[in-house]
This record gives structure tokens, sequence and C-alpha cells, in this order.
């Protein structure tokens, strides 16, 4: 009886575990980033337009927010301690554009567009009664001639960036009309200011990692996708724009204006190539860097469209375990996809570089400004006026709140001399993770040119010879053939790679390596496997040549017609006659310039489209409710995003034109649809298709 007893005991003991075990499965199966990282809104009274342009913590645990409107609230009880509202007190008012706020010695810096300003409370009524210029530098009114900062150094001094402003002529090229445009410039308490680097276009983020200078960039002319950089005195970041001011005896920059320009194309320079040709040979980054003094290489890509489309602040994460797994790594935001992402960095002979991952999306406005609560939660101000964003609320402020479970992700990426190491939060499954064929490995890189933005060039794919797993599960070594130096390398990982505990697959599977300097030591002796079909590799060797074309027009039939493209940008020859001829442009903050347009049922038309803005757009017409779901399948375009002009293999595409650059324009050819009614036309670049939208009236 007590023998029968205690095995129906450990049967029903074994059967709870079982089932824990099983429940436990399923919930980590099933997680998603808010089972992880929680984000809670700050609810904003009615009145205040918190369009968050810089944040800073105070010692008492307060948070200073200032706005692009020109006004510093104070926030107390940010944390909504038992409930309770937080109170936004007003600090100081009528300042011009606060795009960055730094607390020092009681004191706050604000930078405006124009100067650093220190702002104090000298009586003591919760209000700046001093508002201190410490250094003005010159601006000529041009719209683009935004300032960023101030970022406080272990010395004391501030670090200031100051975008390029754009051309009078060729409105969209970055240019730097008057001194230290386009520069990041140091300034001490006292008002002393040093030119300190150049070579930024729209240097929106800055931050100390590991107590050193870095800063982030946006894609644009001269910037192939959006990265971060580490600089240090005297670099020259890759935008010629602040050259004009190098050769000045205060300058530490050695580059000059010519050596950029006979390096990439002297043509340029003399204002004869206005558009991208594909067939033009090309460098890139890198291969102008070896000849051009002082010119620094980015950190770490971070791929236009994937990782975001308007790079902004970063932050170090704290060397504790308030905010999970990734202490030390850094945090940087995205304004235009409303997002963070993460980075691992690692130093290899004495650069850094590091990888790239997805970490948290959906905040309610454009991301722009980063800075930690007194309690390890991570606050994200945010604004989108003029800008636009995926999220839809002109501004906002929420906190970044871990859970206290740790997700199943890649925890780092490190290189090695013969591939690279994935370190994971929680051990793999072994057997699954011992598979080469669990991983796919992409390289490429951008071109540097003066158009704006760039495809991705000298794509190849890498053969993973092996895929050995560490004895207690956390990391796998990846031996890779023919990895390539100054290259990114997306890393994507099979569904089947999963967590020894709970078969959770990997929260964010694709990571972005950007290998500057490939460590020396031994490699592993491991046979070479060959290719998977479908895996040729490109010419990388051909360094003058692109290997990649821009998006060409599909030949799939529409909805409308038979026999046109839904590109079709020549007149079809069976048209005599065109019934409709419409014009549409863009507008600033992702807008088109007609809202609606009307056509007949079944009419010829001829539409162009021209892009009056500082981005690329695209005109694509769909089906009436069709635009966000349009949109995101071509977020999941990946590294072809570019290249498809933003727009996936669906009939829900009726008619497009491709990808149109700044100042640039195309016209296409398609009958309206026979059916009457309301169909959408859309932007679907990545963020854009969330706000960028008109209506097609068919009658």
């Amino acid at each position: 009886m007590k023998a029968n007893l205690k095995n129906i005991l450990l049967s029903l003991s074994v059967t709870a575990v079982v089932g824990f075990t099983a429940k436990a499965q399923n919930k980590e199966a099933g997680a998603t980033e808010k089972d992880f990282y929680r984000i809670v809104t700050l609810p904003i009274p009615e009145g205040i337009e918190l369009e968050v342009g810089g944040l800073a913590l105070l010692p008492n645990g307060d948070m200073a927010a200032s706005t692009r409107r020109g006004d510093v609230y104070i926030i107390e009880n940010p944390y909504m301690l038992n409930g309770t509202t937080p109170h936004y007190r007003k600090f100081a008012t009528g300042m011009h554009e606060l795009l960055g706020l730094a607390y020092k010695d009681g004191a706050l810096y604000a930078v405006q567009r124009g100067e650093l300003t220190k702002l104090v409370d000298k009586n003591g009524d919760g209000k700046a009664d001093v508002y201190e210029t410490v250094f003005a530098w010159p601006l000529t009114g041009n719209y683009h001639e935004y300032s960023y900062g101030p970022v406080v150094m272990p010395n004391g001094n501030f670090m200031v960036n100051a975008n390029v402003g754009f051309d009078g002529f060729e409105w969209w090229r970055g240019k730097s009309h008057v001194p230290w445009r386009a520069w990041t410039m140091e300034i001490t308490p006292d008002g002393k200011m040093m030119p300190f680097a150049t070579g930024l276009r729209s240097p929106a983020g800055q931050g100390l990692i590991d107590g050193k200078y870095f800063y982030s960039e946006n894609q644009g002319d001269w910037v192939g996708s959006g990265h971060m950089m580490q600089l240090n005195k005297g670099d020259f970041a890759g935008h010629p724009a602040g050259l004009n001011w190098a050769a000045r005896p205060e300058s530490p920059v050695k580059a000059r204006t010519q050596d950029i320009y006979s390096r990439v194309d002297p043509r340029f320079n003399q204002g004869k190539i206005e558009d991208d040709d594909p067939n033009r040979p090309y460098k890139t980054f890198f291969e102008v860097a070896k000849e051009v003094p002082g010119m620094k290489l980015p950190t770490v890509w971070l791929p236009h469209s994937i990782l975001g489309t308007s790079t902004s602040s970063m932050i170090q994460i704290p060397n504790d375990d308030r905010f999970g797994p990734f202490a030390g790594q850094v945090i940087i935001g995205d304004q235009g996809q409303s997002r963070l992402n993460r980075v691992y960095l690692e130093q290899v002979k004495g650069e850094y570089q590091g990888a790239a991952f997805t970490f948290r999306e959906g905040f309610e406005s454009g991301v722009l400004r980063l800075a930690w609560g007194n309690d390890g939660s991570l606050f994200v101000g945010q604004t989108n006026r003029g800008w636009g964003s995926k999220g839809q609320k002109d501004f906002g402020l929420e906190r970044v709140v871990w859970s206290k479970r740790t997700p199943f992700e890649m925890k780092a990426v490190k290189a090695m001399p013969d591939g690279f190491e994935i370190e994971f939060t929680k051990p793999v499954d072994k057997k699954a993770a011992a598979d080469p064929d669990a991983y796919a490995i992409t390289g490429f890189i951008y071109k540097y040119h003066p158009v704006y933005g760039s495809n991705t060039v000298r794509e190849q794919q890498h053969v993973v010879n092996a895929a050995i797993v560490s004895t207690d599960g956390t990391k796998v070594r990846l031996v890779v053939d023919g990895l390539r130096e100054k290259y990114v390398h997306e890393i994507t990982l099979d569904d089947k790679i999963v967590s020894a505990d709970s078969a959770a697959k990997v929260l964010h599977p694709v990571a972005y390596y950007t290998l500057n300097n490939i460590p020396e030591g031994a490699k592993l002796n491991v046979p070479q496997r060959k290719p998977k079909t479908g895996m040729a590799g490109h010419d990388h060797m051909n360094m003058g040549k692109p290997t990649t074309t821009p998006a060409k027009a599909t030949t799939a039939k529409t909805p409308a017609s038979t026999g046109l493209k839904k590109n079709q940008t020549t007149k079809p020859a069976s048209w005599t006659e065109i019934d409709q001829t419409i014009t549409l442009g863009t507008k600033p903050g992702l807008k088109f310039d007609k809202s609606e347009l009307t056509v007949k049922a079944g009419s010829k038309v001829k539409l162009t489209f021209s892009n009056n803005d500082d981005m690329p757009h695209n005109f694509v017409l769909v089906p009436d409710g069709q635009a966000v779901a349009v949109g995101e399948l071509a977020m999941k375009l990946g590294l072809s995003s570019v290249k498809l002009s933003h727009i996936p293999n669906t009939p829900k595409v009726l008619y497009n034109t491709t990808l149109v650059g700044p100042g640039g324009s195309q016209t296409i050819y398609f009958e309206a649809p026979s059916k009457p009614g309301k169909y959408t036309y859309v932007c679907t670049v990545p963020g854009h298709f969330y706000v960028m939208q008109g209506t097609l009236i068919v009658n």
C-alpha cells in the first residue's frame, strides 16, 4: 500500500512537472517584445506640446525635457509612483528649437539652433531666471540647419553637432554655408570653442560609450545608409560639405574637398552629374578612406529600411542587471520607424566594430531622445512634426521597463579569425544549433557618392563550413568561408534554432555585423563545404563596377488593363491619345502635395510624379484600405528593399513609379481602374506608408 501510494505521488509529481514545463514552453514560444520590455506611456497635460528634443535626468530623479518649440519642462514623478500622474512644470521658454539638453553642476545646458545656452534658477522659484549664451555659431536661416547636443565629456567640455544646410540650387544637397556647419564643436564651460571633427551630414544622435565620443548619422547624399561612428579630434566622417572650413588655422582636420571629389569623380564637383547612373563606376566609403587623411569608417552600419530610416540618439546600457542581459551594450533610436535598436560593440585591432539588432518597436511617435531614469528604466522622448514617423502621434514620452524575464536572443556576435561567434542569452538546443545550414550569411556594402543613399552592392553569400556549439550551449562558433573586411554581414538564424529549456525561437533572428577588421589568431581546421543551391557568389573583386542594378519595371499585367506594365514609363504604342494628364509632387512632413486625385473609369492617364522633398519617395496605387498592408510587405524585402524601390511583388500593387530621389521625377502611363470607387496612392518607403497617402477617386 505504501509502495503504491509512493508511486502514485511520484506519478502526480512527474505529471505536474511535465505540465508546468509544457506551459512554460508555450509561454516562451509565443512571447513577443512586450513580454520582456514593457512600454509605459506618460500622460501629457492638454496644452503642452511636448515635442521632445532633449532629455536630462536631474539629481533628484526628476526628468527635464526640452522641446522643438523652445521650451524646457521639469517632469516631477515621471515614474508615476503608486499610480499617481506626473507633474509638468515649465522651467524655461522662448528659445529656438531645442534639440538637446544636459545637466551639469546645478545648471541645464540646452542647444538652440545657433547657440549653447546655460539655464539657471538662481532664486529657487522653479523657473530659469538666467539664460546665458555659452557660445554662439553662425546661421543663415536655412531650415535644415539643425543643431544637436550637448554631450558632457569626461573633461567637462560640451560636444555639439551642427547639421548641414541645403543648397539653394540643388536644394537637397548638403552644404556648409557658414563656418562650423557640418562640424562637431568642443565647447568649454567658459565659452571657448575648438573645432573637433567634420564630415557630418545629419548627426541627430550623440553619446559617450566607454567614455569615448560617438555620433549617429542619417542616410542622404554621400551617406549610403544610417550608421554610428566613433570620432576623435581631427577625424573626417565622410560628408565633404564641412571641408569648406578645414583649411582654417583652428581646424584639426587634414582632409580637403579636392581629396574627395578627385577620388570619387571630379565631374561631381563641376555639377555635371545630378542623377545616379547605375553603370557609372563607383567607389565605397572604405576605398576612399584608404587615400584620404583622417577619414573615419563607420563603426556599425544600420541598414536603411531594415533597422530604420532616421537614426537618432544612442545611450549605453549601465553595467548592472536592471535592464536585462545586455549590460554595457548600446541602445540607438530611429525617428522614422519609431523604434529602438541594440548594438554590441567590440574593439579589434584598436578599432570599434560590432553587430546591430532590432530591440523594441511600437513607440507612439518618432524616437529622438533617450535618458536613463534613476530606477533603471529608459525614457524615450519622441516627435514627428515635419519629419513623419511610423508612430502616428505628433509627440510623446514613454518609458521602457524590463519585465525581469530574459528573452531568448543573440546576446552578442563577435568577430573571429575565421568567422563569427554568437553568444545567446540562454543555452540553445545543441543539435539544431550545430547544423551549418541553420545559418545564412550575406556580405554587402554601400556606394560612396553624392547621390541620396545607396543600394546594397557587391553582395555575396558566404558558406558556413561549421557550427560548433560550446559545452554549456550558450555559444556557437561559425566557421565562415571568404569573409571580407570593411563589409557588413547579415547573419540570419533559421527557425529551428531554439532555446534548450523552452523551445523558444530567437526573438530577433537577424544580426548585421560591420567587419572593419578581422581578428588575428588561430583558425579552426574544418572541411570546406560546397555552397547550397542558389548561393553563387557575386564577383566582389571587380571593384570598379556595380554588381546590382535598380529595380526594373515589372511586366505583370494589372487588373485595369491588358498589356500594360505596372511601371509603364513610355506611352503605350496602342494609345492614340491621352485622356488625362496628372502632376503629383511631395511636401515636407511625408505628404503628397495633393491629397486627392480624380479620374474617369477606364481612362488613359499620364501621371508625372516629382519629388520635391529631401528624401526618396515613390508613388504606388493600391485598392482602398490596402496601403499599410502593402507597406508592411515592403518592410519584409530586407536587403533587396532599396533595389526593388520598396515595392513588393503583390497583386495589391496596381501601378507604381520606382523610387524617385530628391529633385527627381518619373512619368508613368496607366489605364484607370474600370470599377468606380476610391483607391489609395501611397509611398511604400518603410515608415512613410503609415502617413504618406492620398485618395484616387474613380468615377
